[in-house]
């Protein structure tokens, strides 16, 4: 199971970090991703980061603003993100599969994600 946390109301500009805990389970040799969904729209890949950490991957819709991250001893993985703009408002999702990163939805566990919402 997979559960995200730190979602919330901010305003445009402001910073915001989401995590992504592993429960009953980890995270080895898995890569985590996180996606969002606003009202209306289809689910869409922001990030993602292989097992080690290495060569964390980014949709060109968020690159220099969020950063992926992960403490695989905590079991968690992280999304930092900053100067949010009112069009990040979604649902975010992060999800883990075995083996690399894919931009597509094909990750076997899901969390039931985290509301961000950003007023202007």
């Amino acid at each position: 199971q997979l559960v995200e946390s730190g979602g919330g109301l901010v305003q445009a500009g402001d910073s915001l970090r989401l995590s992504c805990a592993a429960s009953g389970r980890t995270f080895e040799l898995h890569s985590v991703g996180w996606f969002r969904q606003a009202p209306g729209k289809e689910r869409e890949f922001l990030a993602g980061v292989f097992w080690n950490g290495g060569n964390p991957y980014y949709a060109d819709s968020v690159k220099g603003r969020f950063t992926i991250s992960r403490d695989n001893a905590k079991n968690t993985v992280y999304l930092q993100m900053a100067s949010l703009k009112p069009e990040d408002t979604a649902v975010y999702y992060c999800a883990s599969r075995p083996g690399v990163v894919t931009t597509s939805r094909d990750y076997s566990y899901w969390g039931q994600g985290t509301q961000v919402t950003v007023s202007s």
